[in-house]
């Protein structure tokens, strides 16, 4: 009953992460701390399910990346600017893991990807940072529909809210989606699906490093993670493809309404 349970939570979390960007960190980390408090899985500490969900983040973010490279949507360049900033931040946060409590972080971690929901209600009212002048990186992605759009951003500006991303997933294990994509998004003008496929390779590459720190603190539960990542993996090839059939639109909506569920259940977790 156990495995049947982690893969379902797999598969819920790779789907729903690879098709929004948010890794599915958000889904299995309060998930088998809930499922643990019902006597349904075992009782893990908050920083076992970091560790064990940072593993599945590797697979989740490999299987959705090899997905987006059929769809010709991962910004490769880009992606590996902002993981310069986003592995250290990584490293950090799995550092301050062990000391934190978690359920105060829960709750404000909860709130500000609330409000994080509810500044993409208003992201057409927001001007992202300018690019220009030395350095500036400037990208052309060209839509289905011929529509050609143009997004720009500062290798110094990126790798700061890379770090700090990197850290908080660090801490909660979310992989960093949830807070990435509406980065790229709102400061750098990001178009959704590239903003959701380069984020899935960065959330590859952070996750294995992140993963490796609280393997080295022995926060990683094997079993778990063997049972959770066949239908993380299979998730994250379904999501992948419910992405490319989205209006961008669409896809923003659907990430203000998981941001804003996935921020209750964490004020929830935090305060029960």
């Amino acid at each position: 009953m156990e495995w049947v349970l982690l893969m379902s939570i797999g598969l819920v979390a790779g789907t729903i992460g690879s098709l929004i960007g948010l890794g599915g960190g958000v889904i299995i980390v309060p998930a088998i701390l809930y499922f643990g408090s019902m006597a349904m899985l075992l009782d893990l500490s908050p920083q076992q399910a970091v560790g064990t969900s940072l593993i599945i983040m590797i697979f989740t973010g490999l299987s959705s990346t090899l997905a987006y490279m059929k769809y010709k949507t991962v910004d490769y360049k880009s992606g590996w600017i902002f993981f310069i900033g986003s592995g250290p931040g990584g490293i950090a946060g799995a550092y301050v893991n062990r000391i934190l409590n978690m359920e105060s972080f829960q709750v404000y971690f909860g709130i500000f990807m609330i409000i994080t929901a509810l500044i993409l209600m208003f992201r057409s009212k927001v001007k992202p940072l300018p690019a220009a002048g030395k350095g500036g990186i400037q990208r052309i992605f060209t839509e289905k529909n011929g529509q050609q759009l143009t997004y720009s951003f500062q290798p110094s500006q990126a790798i700061l809210i890379a770090f700090l991303i990197g850290f908080l997933s660090g801490i909660f294990g979310i992989g960093g989606g949830s807070l990435l994509v509406p980065a790229m998004i709102l400061l750098f003008a990001f178009p959704p699906h590239v903003a959701v496929a380069t984020s899935m390779f960065i959330i590859f590459l952070s996750a294995i490093i992140s993963s490796l720190t609280h393997v080295a603190f022995g926060h990683v539960v094997w079993l778990y993670a063997l049972a959770l990542i066949p239908g993380a993996w299979i998730g994250a090839k379904a999501g992948a493809y419910l992405n490319t059939k989205l209006k961008s639109k669409a896809l923003v909506s659907l990430l203000r309404i998981i941001l804003i569920i996935i921020g209750i259940r964490l004020i929830y977790q935090g305060l029960a």
